[in-house]
């Protein structure tokens, strides 16, 4: 009833408070029904409904500028800047984004995707703002999980140098993905609990201001004294020492409360830091209860929260998490860290059976790379499980912490190449271009969940910096015979005919041998090479290939530049040989959210594509010949 009347920006400013109340409830049932058929990211959205209409209440868009950090909480920022009919469409191929998109809409001021940099980008914005003389409000929502990432507290020490005019609103919802950890997350605890100086202040302020004659005077004199009462009541106050106005702790589900925050925080002159509580999956039960399992779901049972879609198969990352039970079991010198995704990365079982070797660093995977670096050189065999579009936030580090000194640390890379549904920021695909250009660095991509077993066991036994890249998912569980020891450096050969021979990269193998029989039922001769190591290339296999193949046919789901393919061909331009090359590879750019099964059809990388891209290349080889 109360959506109906939200068309465009700013439609929300002709509710009253009463038809407000309803909207939010509208919102909550709305979001809930959507993304049980779409999924997507449920419980941070749930919690930020009230702190969204508030902020779209007290501003004016698509004039101020609001950046989200992350941006996985910006659907009800989309309802209310007239999107509701896209949720159909949510996350889906040529529909809308699940994250903010500047090409989406005016109102979606910056892009994010990645943790820790509204703050950086709302500065640079209002610093953009005064250079050119403008006038607007720049509002950067950030999280207490994403707090934990350093490049927030450069962007606060640079907010605080500049003392523009730029509006900070922390989210504290008490959680990241999994649950905060280390000294910031304390901290903001001991905020949560300080309500005695909000409710101290609040009321000597209206006691002292009734007085007739002098109370207003004894209130400015108390406010030119504050600071001092701010320290004792409230811990360290971190952020006034830094230079920046603190307001709150806000109740994040008071709508009259955060614009009453934020008409103060608009009145400061310089950075001001609005400190909201709000309770991640508020409204439905089975998010407040398993926020966890809520931040990024698929479709769901409205009435139980139970998946829909169970496909009853070990992913990955389940593979991996069993591996590393069994390998602490035998090394008690083996530690495991993540950077806040203890369950996505399987490491939640190895936290329980071994809690003093497991490390959690926050939203931080520069750090995460460097602290893994000083466990290895004191002694540890460190595996940093990390997904591959978040490690890229570490690669300074794995350059000069790890490699420069050869560290034995390990990068299990999960949700490697395609992951679909949260598109461009998320895909992984680019681990295999920017791992492979580090000296000293090895890197492994497995077949199957067997070889991802034998891959991890390998690279934690190699005493030298290794990744081991997969995707996220289901696992292929076949071909399990074709289980050879782990060699470093040598690929493993499946099938070996002539003139037409693919070499197949991690999980592209599954359908590499689909390729090949489809290959096999039209007539051509075909060999099947499963690569293994990316780095280094089995180089004696390549000179051996092209002595009985007339195309050389590399498969992967990495960006072609600096990928495996451009390896293969270009080492084999130094060779005297007439085999051609054919790299089938992701194009270089970005690609939008969709399903991995669609997106490989749309970059021409499924198996038609490969099949008829295959046969045109050896045709036009054999005219060449002619």
């Amino acid at each position: 009833m109360y959506l109906e009347q939200i068309h465009e920006a700013n439609d929300i400013k002709k509710l009253n408070e009463q038809e407000l109340a309803g909207l939010a409830e509208e919102i909550r049932t709305f979001l809930v029904e959507k993304i049980s058929k779409t999924g997507g990211h449920l419980a941070s959205n749930l919690g930020v409904v009230e702190l969204t209409m508030a902020m779209h209440l007290s501003f004016q868009l698509p004039e101020d500028k609001m950046i989200w950090d992350v941006g996985h909480q910006s659907y009800t920022h989309k309802i209310l800047t007239g999107r509701k009919e896209g949720f159909d469409d949510l996350r889906k191929y040529g529909g809308m984004s699940g994250f903010p998109k500047r090409k989406e809409s005016d109102c979606d001021a910056f892009d994010t995707g990645h943790s820790s940099t509204s703050i950086s980008a709302g500065l640079g914005y209002a610093r953009g703002r005064d250079i050119l003389g403008q006038d607007y409000s720049v509002i950067s929502v950030i999280g207490d999980g994403s707090l934990t990432g350093g490049m927030a507290y450069e962007a606060l020490n640079n907010a605080a140098e500049m003392k523009t005019n730029f509006i900070i609103v922390l989210n504290d919802n008490h959680m990241s993905i999994s649950k905060n950890v280390g000294g910031m997350s304390s901290y903001l605890g001991e905020l949560r609990t300080a309500r005695a100086y909000t409710d101290l202040k609040d009321t000597v302020e209206n006691v002292l201001g009734s007085i007739p004659f002098g109370g207003e005077k004894m209130v400015r004199h108390i406010k030119r004294t504050k600071s001092s009462i701010k320290q004792l009541l409230v811990p360290g106050m971190f952020f006034e020492d830094m230079g920046i106005k603190y307001l709150g702790p806000v109740d994040g589900h008071d709508l009259k409360a955060l614009c009453r925050a934020f008409t103060e925080a608009k009145r400061v002159k310089g950075p001001v830091l609005v400190h909201v509580l709000t309770k991640k999956g508020k409204g439905y039960l089975p998010a407040e209860e398993n926020p966890s399992r809520f931040h990024g779901t698929g479709p769901f049972d409205i009435q139980t929260g139970e998946p829909i879609f169970k496909s009853g198969k070990d992913s990955c990352t389940d593979v991996f998490s069993k591996v590393m039970l069994d390998l602490a079991k035998k090394d008690d010198r083996l530690v495991a860290i993540t950077a806040a995704m203890e369950d996505g990365t399987g490491l939640a079982a190895f936290h329980r059976y071994y809690p003093d070797r497991f490390f959690d660093v926050g939203i931080a995977e520069g750090h995460g790379v460097t602290f893994a670096a000083g466990l290895a050189a004191a002694g540890l065999h460190p595996v940093f499980a990390v997904y591959s579009s978040f490690l890229q936030r570490g690669f300074d580090q794995m350059i000069h912490d790890v490699c420069l000194q050869k560290l034995p640390v390990v990068f299990a890379v999960d949700r490697a190449g395609l992951v679909g549904s949260d598109g461009e920021t998320h895909q992984g695909i680019f681990d295999l271009s920017y791992l492979s250009m580090i000296p000293n660095m090895t890197v492994l991509s497995p077949k199957n969940k067997w070889e991802l077993a034998d891959m991890v066991r390998f690279a934690v036994r190699l005493g030298a910096p290794a990744a081991v890249r997969y995707p996220r998912g289901s696992a292929f569980d076949g071909f399990r015979e074709y289980r050879a020891p782990i060699e470093y450096g040598k690929s493993e050969p499946v099938y070996e005919e002539e003139d037409i021979a693919i070499i197949s990269v991690g999980h592209m193998f599954e359908q590499a041998v689909q390729v090949r029989k489809r290959l096999k039922e039209i007539g051509y001769n075909c060999t099947l090479i499963n690569a293994r190591f990316v780095k280094p290339v089995d180089e004696e296999m390549l000179r051996k290939l092209t002595v009985e193949h007339r195309l050389i046919v590399t498969l992967e789901e990495n960006i072609r530049r600096g990928g495996f393919g451009e390896f293969v061909i270009a080492y084999l331009a130094g060779l005297e040989t007439d085999a051609e090359v054919l790299n089938l590879a992701l194009p270089d750019d970005y690609i939008e959210h969709g399903s991995v099964d669609l997106l490989r059809s749309e970059v021409m990388l499924d198996i038609e594509s490969c099949v008829a891209r295959i046969i045109t290349a050896y045709i036009a080889e054999e005219s060449r010949r002619d």
